[in-house]
Protein backbone atom coordinates (compact mmCIF):
# COMPACT_ATOMS: atom_id res chain seq x y z
CA UNK A 1 0.00 0.00 0.00
CA UNK A 2 2.49 2.53 1.04
CA UNK A 3 4.69 1.52 -2.44
CA UNK A 4 1.25 2.27 -4.05
CA UNK A 5 0.84 5.71 -2.29
CA UNK A 6 4.43 6.91 -3.23
CA UNK A 7 3.68 5.76 -7.07
CA UNK A 8 0.49 7.70 -7.34
CA UNK A 9 1.99 10.48 -5.92
CA UNK A 10 4.31 10.56 -8.31
CA UNK A 11 2.31 9.71 -10.72
CA UNK A 12 0.41 13.16 -10.19
CA UNK A 13 3.41 15.68 -9.48
CA UNK A 14 5.46 14.14 -12.79
CA UNK A 15 2.16 15.03 -15.30
CA UNK A 16 1.45 17.85 -13.06
CA UNK A 17 4.82 19.49 -13.60
CA UNK A 18 5.47 18.06 -16.50
CA UNK A 19 6.33 20.62 -19.59
CA UNK A 20 4.30 20.80 -22.70
CA UNK A 21 5.90 19.29 -26.07
CA UNK A 22 7.69 22.46 -26.91
CA UNK A 23 6.16 24.09 -30.14
CA UNK A 24 8.27 24.08 -33.44
CA UNK A 25 9.73 26.92 -34.84
CA UNK A 26 8.70 26.57 -39.02
CA UNK A 27 9.71 28.95 -41.98
CA UNK A 28 8.21 28.38 -45.17
CA UNK A 29 10.43 29.56 -48.01
CA UNK A 30 7.44 29.62 -51.15
CA UNK A 31 8.50 30.79 -54.51
CA UNK A 32 6.16 31.59 -57.69
CA UNK A 33 5.75 29.58 -60.49
CA UNK A 34 8.52 27.54 -59.98
CA UNK A 35 8.97 23.93 -61.44
CA UNK A 36 9.60 20.65 -60.38
CA UNK A 37 12.35 19.63 -62.80
CA UNK A 38 15.61 22.06 -62.68
CA UNK A 39 17.47 21.57 -59.35
CA UNK A 40 20.62 19.50 -59.73
CA UNK A 41 19.08 17.30 -56.26
CA UNK A 42 16.57 16.12 -59.03
CA UNK A 43 19.39 15.50 -61.68
CA UNK A 44 17.96 18.62 -63.17
CA UNK A 45 20.14 21.43 -65.38
CA UNK A 46 21.20 24.11 -62.82
CA UNK A 47 23.53 23.79 -60.04
CA UNK A 48 21.32 24.24 -56.32
CA UNK A 49 24.30 23.43 -53.96
CA UNK A 50 22.11 25.38 -51.56
CA UNK A 51 18.65 23.96 -52.06
CA UNK A 52 20.35 20.63 -52.87
CA UNK A 53 21.68 20.89 -49.09
CA UNK A 54 18.30 21.52 -47.70
CA UNK A 55 17.44 18.03 -49.52
CA UNK A 56 19.35 16.02 -48.14
CA UNK A 57 18.60 17.02 -44.59
CA UNK A 58 14.79 16.93 -45.57
CA UNK A 59 12.12 14.86 -46.34
CA UNK A 60 12.06 14.90 -50.48
CA UNK A 61 8.20 14.91 -51.70
CA UNK A 62 8.94 13.80 -55.46
CA UNK A 63 5.33 13.85 -56.65
CA UNK A 64 3.81 16.79 -55.08
CA UNK A 65 1.07 18.75 -57.11
CA UNK A 66 -0.26 22.02 -56.83
CA UNK A 67 -4.21 21.89 -56.40
CA UNK A 68 -4.39 24.86 -58.80
CA UNK A 69 -2.34 25.74 -61.68
CA UNK A 70 -2.92 29.40 -60.64
CA UNK A 71 -1.74 31.80 -57.76
CA UNK A 72 -4.63 32.95 -55.66
CA UNK A 73 -6.64 29.80 -55.65
CA UNK A 74 -3.41 27.23 -55.36
CA UNK A 75 -2.59 29.70 -52.69
CA UNK A 76 -5.66 30.02 -50.29
CA UNK A 77 -5.55 25.78 -50.67
CA UNK A 78 -2.20 26.18 -48.76
CA UNK A 79 -2.90 28.01 -46.07
CA UNK A 80 -6.49 27.22 -45.37
CA UNK A 81 -6.11 23.29 -46.37
CA UNK A 82 -9.58 23.59 -48.86
CA UNK A 83 -10.80 23.78 -51.79
CA UNK A 84 -12.21 26.84 -53.67
CA UNK A 85 -15.46 25.77 -53.40
CA UNK A 86 -15.24 26.17 -49.73
CA UNK A 87 -13.16 29.16 -49.36
CA UNK A 88 -15.12 30.88 -52.26
CA UNK A 89 -11.89 31.73 -53.35
CA UNK A 90 -11.30 29.99 -56.71
CA UNK A 91 -10.04 32.38 -59.32
CA UNK A 92 -6.80 34.86 -59.33
CA UNK A 93 -7.83 38.04 -57.46
CA UNK A 94 -7.26 41.59 -58.55
CA UNK A 95 -6.16 40.90 -62.05
CA UNK A 96 -7.99 41.80 -65.36
CA UNK A 97 -12.09 41.26 -65.16
CA UNK A 98 -11.76 38.68 -62.32
CA UNK A 99 -14.65 38.90 -59.79
CA UNK A 100 -12.60 38.42 -56.42
CA UNK A 101 -10.72 40.56 -54.56
CA UNK A 102 -9.74 38.84 -51.26
CA UNK A 103 -9.96 35.40 -49.52
CA UNK A 104 -12.81 35.69 -47.00
CA UNK A 105 -11.06 37.71 -43.57
CA UNK A 106 -13.17 34.33 -42.13
CA UNK A 107 -10.96 32.38 -43.67
CA UNK A 108 -8.16 32.82 -41.26
CA UNK A 109 -5.60 29.78 -42.17
CA UNK A 110 -2.40 28.78 -41.03
CA UNK A 111 -1.70 32.16 -39.81
CA UNK A 112 -4.27 32.97 -38.06
CA UNK A 113 -4.24 29.93 -36.34
CA UNK A 114 -0.44 30.36 -35.42
CA UNK A 115 -1.17 33.76 -34.03
CA UNK A 116 -4.07 32.49 -31.99
CA UNK A 117 -1.50 29.86 -30.39
CA UNK A 118 0.13 32.04 -29.53
CA UNK A 119 3.39 32.00 -32.31
CA UNK A 120 5.18 34.63 -33.05
CA UNK A 121 3.93 35.36 -36.87
CA UNK A 122 5.72 37.03 -39.73
CA UNK A 123 5.14 37.65 -43.34
CA UNK A 124 7.23 38.60 -46.07
CA UNK A 125 6.76 39.06 -49.86
CA UNK A 126 3.58 37.77 -52.26
CA UNK A 127 0.43 36.56 -50.55
CA UNK A 128 -2.30 37.09 -53.53
CA UNK A 129 -5.34 36.72 -51.84
CA UNK A 130 -6.23 40.19 -50.83
CA UNK A 131 -3.71 42.95 -49.84
CA UNK A 132 -3.17 43.08 -45.74
CA UNK A 133 -4.11 39.34 -45.44
CA UNK A 134 -1.46 38.61 -43.01
CA UNK A 135 -1.85 41.53 -41.08
CA UNK A 136 -5.82 40.90 -40.89
CA UNK A 137 -5.16 37.79 -39.84
CA UNK A 138 -2.97 38.79 -36.87
CA UNK A 139 0.88 38.64 -38.42
CA UNK A 140 2.72 40.95 -36.25
CA UNK A 141 5.99 41.20 -38.18
CA UNK A 142 5.53 42.29 -42.08
CA UNK A 143 6.81 43.37 -44.85
CA UNK A 144 6.36 44.39 -48.56
CA UNK A 145 2.78 44.87 -50.43
CA UNK A 146 1.19 41.85 -48.42
CA UNK A 147 0.38 44.66 -46.06
CA UNK A 148 0.94 48.53 -47.28
CA UNK A 149 -1.23 47.88 -50.52
CA UNK A 150 -5.29 49.28 -50.26
CA UNK A 151 -8.08 46.72 -50.10
CA UNK A 152 -10.35 45.86 -53.01
CA UNK A 153 -8.00 48.05 -55.64
CA UNK A 154 -8.82 48.35 -59.24
CA UNK A 155 -7.99 45.25 -61.28
CA UNK A 156 -4.41 45.82 -62.84
CA UNK A 157 -5.33 45.26 -66.42
CA UNK A 158 -2.02 44.71 -68.71
CA UNK A 159 -2.69 47.13 -71.57
CA UNK A 160 1.19 47.80 -71.93
CA UNK A 161 2.10 43.99 -72.75
CA UNK A 162 -0.49 44.08 -75.24
CA UNK A 163 1.19 46.81 -77.10
CA UNK A 164 4.67 45.22 -76.59
CA UNK A 165 3.36 41.73 -78.53
CA UNK A 166 1.88 44.00 -81.21
CA UNK A 167 5.50 45.46 -81.81
CA UNK A 168 7.31 41.80 -81.74
CA UNK A 169 5.01 40.71 -84.12
CA UNK A 170 5.73 43.27 -86.44
CA UNK A 171 9.52 42.25 -85.64
CA UNK A 172 10.59 44.83 -82.91
CA UNK A 173 12.84 43.76 -79.83
CA UNK A 174 12.95 45.64 -76.59
CA UNK A 175 16.48 46.66 -75.25
CA UNK A 176 19.21 43.90 -75.96
CA UNK A 177 17.33 42.18 -78.57
CA UNK A 178 14.96 40.60 -75.77
CA UNK A 179 11.47 40.14 -75.52
CA UNK A 180 10.92 41.69 -71.95
CA UNK A 181 7.26 40.59 -71.76
CA UNK A 182 8.55 36.73 -71.63
CA UNK A 183 12.90 37.43 -70.55
CA UNK A 184 14.96 40.22 -69.49
CA UNK A 185 18.14 41.04 -68.62
CA UNK A 186 18.15 43.58 -65.99
CA UNK A 187 20.05 46.60 -65.14
CA UNK A 188 22.54 45.86 -61.70
CA UNK A 189 23.23 43.20 -59.82
CA UNK A 190 21.06 40.35 -57.55
CA UNK A 191 21.38 42.65 -54.51
CA UNK A 192 19.27 45.40 -56.78
CA UNK A 193 16.40 43.54 -57.44
CA UNK A 194 13.05 42.93 -55.86
CA UNK A 195 13.63 39.37 -55.16
CA UNK A 196 16.70 40.57 -52.71
CA UNK A 197 14.76 42.84 -51.45
CA UNK A 198 12.15 40.00 -49.88
CA UNK A 199 15.61 38.70 -48.70
CA UNK A 200 17.17 41.34 -46.42
CA UNK A 201 13.26 41.65 -45.27
CA UNK A 202 13.73 37.39 -44.24
CA UNK A 203 16.41 38.23 -42.29
CA UNK A 204 15.01 40.89 -40.57
CA UNK A 205 11.77 38.60 -39.90
CA UNK A 206 14.67 35.85 -38.48
CA UNK A 207 16.30 38.31 -36.23
CA UNK A 208 12.81 39.36 -34.82
CA UNK A 209 11.99 35.94 -34.46
CA UNK A 210 15.43 35.38 -32.27
CA UNK A 211 14.49 37.60 -30.06
CA UNK A 212 10.93 36.13 -28.76
CA UNK A 213 10.52 34.11 -26.34
CA UNK A 214 7.73 32.12 -27.86
CA UNK A 215 7.89 29.81 -31.31
CA UNK A 216 7.68 31.86 -34.57
CA UNK A 217 6.00 30.82 -37.78
CA UNK A 218 7.47 32.54 -40.50
CA UNK A 219 6.72 33.11 -44.64
CA UNK A 220 9.05 34.30 -46.83
CA UNK A 221 7.14 34.46 -50.16
CA UNK A 222 8.80 35.53 -53.43
CA UNK A 223 7.61 36.47 -56.91
CA UNK A 224 10.53 34.32 -58.79
CA UNK A 225 10.78 32.82 -60.97
CA UNK A 226 7.31 33.94 -61.61
CA UNK A 227 7.47 34.88 -65.84
CA UNK A 228 8.25 36.96 -67.40
CA UNK A 229 12.30 35.64 -66.48
CA UNK A 230 14.29 38.70 -65.49
CA UNK A 231 17.46 38.68 -63.57
CA UNK A 232 20.80 40.54 -63.89
CA UNK A 233 23.83 39.34 -64.63
CA UNK A 234 25.35 37.13 -64.22
CA UNK A 235 22.55 35.02 -63.79
CA UNK A 236 21.01 36.15 -67.30
CA UNK A 237 24.36 34.65 -68.93
CA UNK A 238 24.99 31.76 -66.55
CA UNK A 239 23.25 29.01 -69.35
CA UNK A 240 23.53 29.11 -72.82
CA UNK A 241 20.72 29.02 -74.67
CA UNK A 242 21.93 27.00 -77.47
CA UNK A 243 23.26 24.58 -74.88
CA UNK A 244 19.88 23.62 -73.50
CA UNK A 245 18.05 20.39 -73.82
CA UNK A 246 14.27 20.55 -75.71
CA UNK A 247 12.12 18.16 -74.21
CA UNK A 248 9.79 15.72 -76.92
CA UNK A 249 6.56 18.27 -76.14
CA UNK A 250 8.52 21.31 -77.32
CA UNK A 251 6.43 23.54 -79.40
CA UNK A 252 4.46 20.66 -80.73
CA UNK A 253 1.23 21.07 -82.13
CA UNK A 254 -1.86 20.62 -79.88
CA UNK A 255 -3.43 17.57 -81.97
CA UNK A 256 -7.17 16.46 -80.00
CA UNK A 257 -6.90 18.91 -77.02
CA UNK A 258 -9.67 20.76 -75.09
CA UNK A 259 -10.78 24.28 -77.21
CA UNK A 260 -9.38 25.99 -73.73
CA UNK A 261 -5.81 25.20 -74.58
CA UNK A 262 -6.06 27.49 -77.43
CA UNK A 263 -7.56 30.78 -75.42
CA UNK A 264 -5.17 33.91 -75.04
CA UNK A 265 -6.19 34.64 -71.59
CA UNK A 266 -3.66 37.01 -70.97
CA UNK A 267 -1.13 39.24 -73.41
CA UNK A 268 1.76 36.96 -73.13
CA UNK A 269 -0.29 33.49 -74.32
CA UNK A 270 -0.17 34.55 -77.90
CA UNK A 271 2.94 32.99 -78.64
CA UNK A 272 2.91 32.88 -82.25
CA UNK A 273 6.05 35.56 -82.85
CA UNK A 274 7.98 33.50 -80.46
CA UNK A 275 10.93 32.05 -82.50
CA UNK A 276 12.67 28.79 -81.13
CA UNK A 277 15.87 31.00 -79.78
CA UNK A 278 13.47 33.23 -78.33
CA UNK A 279 12.13 29.98 -76.19
CA UNK A 280 15.81 29.09 -75.49
CA UNK A 281 16.29 32.54 -73.96
CA UNK A 282 13.28 32.04 -72.06
CA UNK A 283 14.45 29.18 -70.33
CA UNK A 284 17.81 30.16 -70.38
CA UNK A 285 16.51 33.15 -68.48
CA UNK A 286 14.35 30.92 -65.95
CA UNK A 287 17.54 28.76 -65.10
CA UNK A 288 19.58 32.04 -64.14
CA UNK A 289 16.27 32.89 -61.96
CA UNK A 290 16.81 28.99 -60.22
CA UNK A 291 20.12 30.04 -59.50
CA UNK A 292 19.42 33.45 -58.19
CA UNK A 293 16.73 31.54 -56.15
CA UNK A 294 19.22 29.48 -54.87
CA UNK A 295 21.56 32.14 -53.68
CA UNK A 296 18.53 33.80 -51.86
CA UNK A 297 17.67 30.59 -50.09
CA UNK A 298 21.34 30.12 -49.12
CA UNK A 299 20.91 33.41 -47.32
CA UNK A 300 18.47 32.82 -45.77
CA UNK A 301 19.62 29.26 -44.33
CA UNK A 302 22.77 30.77 -43.35
CA UNK A 303 20.94 33.58 -41.41
CA UNK A 304 19.02 30.63 -39.78
CA UNK A 305 22.75 29.44 -39.00
CA UNK A 306 24.11 32.34 -37.73
CA UNK A 307 21.37 33.48 -35.29
CA UNK A 308 21.53 29.62 -33.57
CA UNK A 309 17.47 28.87 -35.16
CA UNK A 310 18.71 26.04 -37.56
CA UNK A 311 19.50 22.89 -35.73
CA UNK A 312 15.50 22.28 -34.71
CA UNK A 313 14.19 24.67 -37.35
CA UNK A 314 11.36 22.97 -39.36
CA UNK A 315 12.15 24.42 -42.96
CA UNK A 316 9.63 23.80 -46.03
CA UNK A 317 10.14 24.87 -49.50
CA UNK A 318 7.58 24.91 -52.03
CA UNK A 319 6.77 26.62 -55.13
CA UNK A 320 2.40 27.75 -55.87
CA UNK A 321 2.49 25.94 -59.22
CA UNK A 322 5.00 25.09 -62.20
CA UNK A 323 5.22 27.07 -65.75
CA UNK A 324 5.21 26.43 -69.37
CA UNK A 325 7.96 27.47 -71.05
CA UNK A 326 7.57 26.23 -74.55
CA UNK A 327 5.71 22.56 -73.96
CA UNK A 328 2.82 22.19 -76.07
CA UNK A 329 3.48 25.52 -77.36
CA UNK A 330 2.56 27.03 -74.16
CA UNK A 331 3.56 30.11 -72.25
CA UNK A 332 3.07 30.80 -68.34
CA UNK A 333 -0.44 28.64 -67.04
CA UNK A 334 -3.74 28.41 -68.23
CA UNK A 335 -6.70 26.00 -68.09
CA UNK A 336 -4.63 22.43 -68.74
CA UNK A 337 -3.67 20.03 -66.07
CA UNK A 338 0.19 19.21 -67.67
CA UNK A 339 2.63 18.02 -65.61
CA UNK A 340 4.85 20.92 -66.35
CA UNK A 341 2.52 22.96 -64.63
CA UNK A 342 0.44 20.37 -62.14
CA UNK A 343 3.96 19.15 -60.32
CA UNK A 344 5.78 21.18 -57.69
CA UNK A 345 8.92 20.81 -55.69
CA UNK A 346 8.47 20.18 -51.81
CA UNK A 347 10.93 19.75 -49.25
CA UNK A 348 10.01 19.48 -45.63
CA UNK A 349 13.21 19.74 -43.21
CA UNK A 350 11.74 18.00 -39.89
CA UNK A 351 14.45 17.66 -37.31
CA UNK A 352 13.03 15.33 -35.53
CA UNK A 353 12.49 12.56 -38.80
CA UNK A 354 15.27 10.90 -40.87
CA UNK A 355 16.09 12.64 -44.46
CA UNK A 356 14.19 10.18 -47.14
CA UNK A 357 12.40 10.30 -50.49
CA UNK A 358 8.94 10.16 -50.84
CA UNK A 359 7.32 8.76 -54.30
CA UNK A 360 3.78 8.92 -53.05
CA UNK A 361 1.76 11.67 -54.96
CA UNK A 362 1.04 14.61 -52.53
CA UNK A 363 -0.38 17.93 -52.65
CA UNK A 364 -0.07 21.02 -51.91
CA UNK A 365 -3.66 21.14 -49.83
CA UNK A 366 -1.54 18.73 -47.21
CA UNK A 367 0.01 21.27 -45.77
CA UNK A 368 -2.26 22.77 -43.55
CA UNK A 369 -3.17 19.44 -41.65
CA UNK A 370 0.37 18.47 -41.97
CA UNK A 371 1.90 21.81 -39.88
CA UNK A 372 -1.55 21.93 -37.87
CA UNK A 373 -0.72 18.72 -36.19
CA UNK A 374 3.13 19.75 -35.59
CA UNK A 375 2.47 22.96 -34.34
CA UNK A 376 -0.54 21.41 -32.28
CA UNK A 377 -2.77 24.47 -33.75
CA UNK A 378 -6.29 24.46 -32.73
CA UNK A 379 -8.60 23.42 -36.00
CA UNK A 380 -10.67 26.28 -38.10
CA UNK A 381 -13.02 24.02 -40.24
CA UNK A 382 -13.07 20.87 -42.59
CA UNK A 383 -9.69 20.39 -44.29
CA UNK A 384 -9.57 18.68 -47.32
CA UNK A 385 -6.01 17.56 -47.77
CA UNK A 386 -3.97 15.03 -44.69
CA UNK A 387 -1.51 15.12 -42.86
CA UNK A 388 1.89 13.74 -44.46
CA UNK A 389 3.57 13.53 -40.80
CA UNK A 390 3.03 9.53 -41.62
CA UNK A 391 5.39 9.36 -44.76
CA UNK A 392 7.57 11.69 -43.32
CA UNK A 393 8.11 9.02 -40.49
CA UNK A 394 7.57 5.85 -41.94
CA UNK A 395 8.23 6.66 -46.02
CA UNK A 396 6.06 5.48 -48.88
CA UNK A 397 5.52 2.09 -46.70
CA UNK A 398 2.93 4.67 -44.31
CA UNK A 399 -0.10 4.93 -47.05
CA UNK A 400 0.56 1.10 -48.64
CA UNK A 401 -2.61 -0.24 -49.92
CA UNK A 402 -4.42 3.36 -50.28
CA UNK A 403 -4.83 4.56 -53.68
CA UNK A 404 -2.13 7.28 -54.93
CA UNK A 405 -3.80 9.91 -56.67
CA UNK A 406 -3.59 13.64 -56.81
CA UNK A 407 -6.72 15.61 -57.64
CA UNK A 408 -5.98 19.26 -59.12
CA UNK A 409 -8.72 21.80 -60.21
CA UNK A 410 -9.00 24.83 -62.59
CA UNK A 411 -11.80 26.32 -62.10
CA UNK A 412 -11.81 30.09 -63.14
CA UNK A 413 -8.54 31.82 -64.79
CA UNK A 414 -9.08 35.64 -64.24
CA UNK A 415 -13.28 35.10 -64.84
CA UNK A 416 -12.93 33.01 -67.63
CA UNK A 417 -14.72 29.68 -66.07
CA UNK A 418 -13.65 26.40 -67.10
CA UNK A 419 -14.50 23.89 -64.44
CA UNK A 420 -11.45 21.23 -65.06
CA UNK A 421 -10.95 18.39 -62.82
CA UNK A 422 -7.99 16.34 -63.11
CA UNK A 423 -7.02 12.71 -61.52
CA UNK A 424 -3.52 11.66 -61.64
CA UNK A 425 -2.44 8.44 -60.31
CA UNK A 426 1.73 7.07 -61.58
CA UNK A 427 0.42 5.91 -64.77
CA UNK A 428 -1.82 7.96 -65.73
CA UNK A 429 -4.07 10.95 -66.12
CA UNK A 430 -7.64 11.79 -66.83
CA UNK A 431 -8.91 15.17 -67.32
CA UNK A 432 -12.57 16.38 -67.17
CA UNK A 433 -13.86 19.47 -69.08
CA UNK A 434 -17.38 19.95 -68.29
CA UNK A 435 -17.16 23.01 -70.52
CA UNK A 436 -15.94 21.16 -73.41
CA UNK A 437 -17.36 18.18 -75.01
CA UNK A 438 -13.36 16.19 -75.04
CA UNK A 439 -11.46 15.29 -72.48
CA UNK A 440 -8.19 13.52 -72.04
CA UNK A 441 -6.36 10.62 -71.24
CA UNK A 442 -2.50 10.33 -71.07
CA UNK A 443 -0.89 7.60 -70.03
CA UNK A 444 2.18 9.22 -68.31
CA UNK A 445 4.74 6.02 -68.50
CA UNK A 446 4.85 5.73 -72.39
CA UNK A 447 4.33 9.72 -72.59
CA UNK A 448 5.05 11.52 -70.70
CA UNK A 449 4.98 14.36 -72.55
CA UNK A 450 1.28 14.17 -72.76
CA UNK A 451 1.23 14.51 -76.44
CA UNK A 452 -1.39 12.03 -77.02
CA UNK A 453 -4.98 12.03 -75.59
CA UNK A 454 -6.02 8.52 -75.47
CA UNK A 455 -9.61 9.35 -74.53
CA UNK A 456 -11.02 7.38 -77.48
CA UNK A 457 -9.14 4.47 -77.35
CA UNK A 458 -10.48 1.46 -76.85
CA UNK A 459 -7.36 -0.21 -75.62
CA UNK A 460 -8.07 1.92 -72.18
CA UNK A 461 -11.31 0.93 -71.95
CA UNK A 462 -10.96 -0.72 -68.45
CA UNK A 463 -8.27 1.74 -67.31
CA UNK A 464 -10.73 4.80 -67.93
CA UNK A 465 -13.62 3.43 -66.00
CA UNK A 466 -11.28 2.85 -63.16
CA UNK A 467 -9.55 6.59 -63.04
CA UNK A 468 -13.17 8.32 -64.09
CA UNK A 469 -14.39 5.57 -60.55
CA UNK A 470 -11.41 7.18 -58.84
CA UNK A 471 -12.40 11.06 -59.97
CA UNK A 472 -15.62 10.30 -58.71
CA UNK A 473 -15.00 9.23 -55.05
CA UNK A 474 -12.56 12.10 -54.78
CA UNK A 475 -14.95 14.52 -56.05
CA UNK A 476 -16.94 12.90 -53.18
CA UNK A 477 -14.67 13.08 -50.88
CA UNK A 478 -14.48 16.90 -51.16
CA UNK A 479 -18.11 17.61 -51.34
CA UNK A 480 -17.63 19.30 -54.85
CA UNK A 481 -20.36 21.07 -56.19
CA UNK A 482 -19.81 19.52 -59.97
CA UNK A 483 -20.68 16.44 -58.85
CA UNK A 484 -23.98 15.80 -59.98
CA UNK A 485 -22.90 17.19 -63.53
CA UNK A 486 -19.70 14.90 -63.36
CA UNK A 487 -21.88 11.76 -62.65
CA UNK A 488 -24.13 12.50 -65.73
CA UNK A 489 -21.05 13.00 -68.50
CA UNK A 490 -19.74 9.68 -67.15
CA UNK A 491 -21.66 7.75 -69.22
CA UNK A 492 -21.49 9.32 -72.35
CA UNK A 493 -17.29 9.80 -71.07
CA UNK A 494 -17.09 5.61 -70.76
CA UNK A 495 -19.10 5.26 -73.96
CA UNK A 496 -16.89 7.03 -75.87
CA UNK A 497 -19.34 8.66 -77.88
CA UNK A 498 -18.47 10.80 -80.90
CA UNK A 499 -18.03 14.64 -80.05
CA UNK A 500 -21.43 16.31 -80.64
CA UNK A 501 -21.60 18.51 -83.79
CA UNK A 502 -23.72 21.68 -84.02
Amino acid sequence: MKYLLLSLILIFSTSAFATPEKKPNVLVLFFDDMRFDTFSYRNGPVPTPNIDMLADQSVQFNSAMTTTGLCSPSRAALFTGRWGHKTGLDDNVELFHSRQYQLSPHEGGLIKRAADSDYFVGYVGKWHIGPQGPKIRGAQFIREHADTRTRKPRHYVPYADVESIKGYYQGKRDENGEKHVYYQTLLGTYKDTEAYHKVEYGKEMLVAAAQQDKPFFGVVSFNQPHPPYRVPEPYASMFDPQDISLPNNFVQERNFKPMAQDKVLWPWHNVGHMAESDWRRSQAHYYGAIAMVDDMVGELLQTAKDLGLYDDLHIVLLGDQGSMIGEHNLFDKGPYAYDELMRIPLLYRNPNTTPKVVTRQVSMIDLAPTLGELMHLPNDGDVDGRSLVPLMINGDKAEAGREDTALYMYEWYNGAWFGLRALRTPDLKFVWYPGDNRDELYDLKKDPGELTNLIKNSDYKQKLAHITSLLEREMARVDDPMLDVYQHHLKSILLQEKEASW
